[in-house]
């Protein structure tokens, strides 16, 4: 299989076990060292180390009641992205940003990600 063909498949499973709420699905896609780093200055924002950390952080966000709204799957040479358009509700609080969650692949897993927020303002209202 291509590298993007796998690629491309990581994507679909690691979106699959976000939206389903699978922790081990997710640590299954991970390397051992994997990272996570979302910006802002709220309760899910800098860098998760480790894929334990990396699982819990998104069990911190699925937690707040996030729609999970895959837009694409975005595949390079060796790596892939993930562009959603994530909602909520929480109270009088809404959230509805678009991002893209940059996933850096090593021998078939996830190693690093790093996500690029469209509203970084909304995002620190909604997470507190």
């Amino acid at each position: 299989m291509p590298q993007y063909e796998a690629a491309h498949q990581l994507g679909t499973k690691f979106h699959g076990c976000l939206s389903a709420g699978d922790w081990d699905g997710i640590r299954s896609l991970l390397t051992d060292d994997a990272t996570w780093t979302l910006p802002g200055d709220n309760t899910v924002s800098g860098t998760a180390n480790g894929a334990d950390e990396v699982v819990a952080r998104a069990k911190e966000i699925a937690s707040y009641g996030l729609r999970f709204e895959l837009l694409h799957i975005l595949v390079s040479r060796e790596n892939m992205a993930l562009s959603l358009h994530n909602t909520a509700r929480r109270g009088d609080v809404r959230l509805d940003e678009y991002l893209s969650t940059v996933c850096r692949l090593r021998d078939g897993k996830i190693a690093s990600i790093e996500t690029y927020l469209s509203d970084v303002p909304g995002m620190n209202a909604f997470f507190v």
